[in-house]
This record gives structure tokens, C-alpha cells and sequence, in this order.
């Protein structure tokens, strides 16, 4: 479903597909696990082959995020589609995820 990249500091995960209710779990696991390792300081998740996402989906994000906050480890999103960004804006969540226009843009790791 998905590609996890761990590099010393750096974790990237890019889901692929749809994040809904169907799988929002066993996304929210894996961001879960990699989050609670102790070398990752920031993980970025590139969502450029994500083709739909409900609320499910944008949860497993949030629960995410809200993890990496208590662990003082920086999360951020990249590669996001014209029809993800509506999600974001709609909700309100673009001014609480830091988004980013690609992976390059993450430069200081």
C-alpha cells in the first residue's frame, strides 16, 4: 500500500491509492510506528499517488500529527493534489499541517 523511506533523520511515507475508512487503520498504524522510533526527528508524508481521501483518512493524520507534537518531532506533507488541498482548506487544516510543495522543499533536516 504504501513506501516507508527511513533515512538517519528522516522517515518519508507515500500512501498510495485511496485513504478511507477501509484502510484509514493500518495507515494510522504504520504513521504510529514509524512516529515512535526513537532515530526519526521528522516525517514527511508524500501523498503525490494518493488519488482520494475521506474523513477517515484525514484522521489518521491528524492522530498523527497530534503524536508527533507530544514527541516534539516535526510532520509534514508534500505533493498534495488540487482535489486534497480542497479537503484541507475546507476543513481548515492547511494552516495546522506544514505543507509542502515536494520532498526537496524539506531542507532543514
Amino acid at each position: 500500500m504504501q513506501a516507508v523511506l527511513s533515512h538517519p533523520k528522516l522517515t518519508v511515507i507515500r500512501p498510495q491509492g485511496n485513504l478511507n475508512a477501509a484502510n484509514a487503520l493500518e495507515f494510522e498504524r504504520d504513521l504510529t510506528t514509524a512516529l515512535r522510533q526513537d532515530d526519526n526527528g521528522t516525517m514527511l508524508v508524500n501523498l503525490a499517488s494518493v488519488e482520494s481521501m475521506d474523513s477517515a483518512g484525514l484522521m489518521a493524520l491528524v492522530s498523527a500529527l497530534k503524536l508527533a507534537q507530544a514527541t516534539n518531532k516535526r510532520f509534514s506533507i508534500c505533493c498534495v493534489s488540487p482535489a486534497l488541498r480542497i479537503i484541507f482548506e475546507l476543513t481548515q487544516l492547511d494552516g495546522v499541517f506544514e505543507i509542502l510543495a515536494d520532498e526537496t522543499a524539506l531542507t532543514s533536516v
